[in-house]
């Protein structure tokens, strides 16, 4: 009986090992493998080709300009340069980018979810209302943020950032994956294309079809 056990509390725990695992990005098993868009290479890692260690060179490795602002001069005054690993190719295999948040007066990074990382954000200039929901039951974790503070958002969870402050505002985000995609729910909710059946959303919202009519030629 006791071994029946075991055997069970082993097969469930790989299980669980299996599933975090595959969670994350994979971890290397090399110095580096700097992506290049070359069918020809003979290694495939992680999404990516791996450009030949002998060509790497520390530009591999290199992204300029992330002091250059943003244009926030868009419906919600918000805009953000991600540096991922289409635009810095040695971060094949990392598990890590890097973004900067650009928001105008009262601008919105609205409510997104990230699929593949957490977020830990600092403020670089501004004052910024941010906050994230819990999967059921939905807890909102809210705070504001000055100059200097530093906030984390949990893999998976719908959250948002708000420029409160009556000057632009900037913000740095780091990401636990080269490549953590990102899902804004309004736009996938309203502007997902073929669109969500009308009927669908009035239930899911419970407003009038004419309420969703308008929110899905706004996107």
């Amino acid at each position: 009986m006791i071994k029946g056990v075991t055997y069970l509390i082993t097969v469930a725990l790989l299980a669980l090992a299996s599933s975090l695992v595959s969670a994350y990005d994979p971890s290397p098993l090399q110095d580096f493998c700097v992506a290049i868009n070359n069918t020809n290479s003979a290694v495939f890692v992680n999404g990516k080709f791996c450009k030949d260690p002998a060509a790497v060179t520390a530009d591999d490795f290199f992204f300029p300009g992330l002091n250059i602002p943003a244009i926030t001069t868009n419906k919600v005054g918000f805009n953000v340069t991600l540096v991922n690993v289409d635009l810095l190719p040695g971060l094949n295999t990392l598990g890590i980018s890097l973004a900067r948040l650009d928001f105008a007066p009262y601008g919105l990074d609205p409510p997104h979810i990230h699929p593949r990382a957490s977020e830990i954000l600092v403020v670089a200039e501004g004052t910024l209302l941010v906050g994230f929901v819990t999967s059921n039951p939905n807890k909102l974790f809210t705070k504001v943020l000055n100059k200097g503070d530093v906030f984390a958002f949990p893999i998976g969870l719908i959250h948002f950032q708000f420029n409160i402050g009556q000057t632009n505002a900037v913000a740095f985000a780091g990401l636990n994956s080269q490549n953590p995609g990102v899902i804004t729910i309004a736009n996938a909710v309203f502007g997902s294309y073929p669109p969500i059946n009308p009927d669908v959303l009035v239930k899911a919202f419970q407003v009038d079809k004419n309420v969703v009519d308008y929110l899905q030629k706004q996107f």
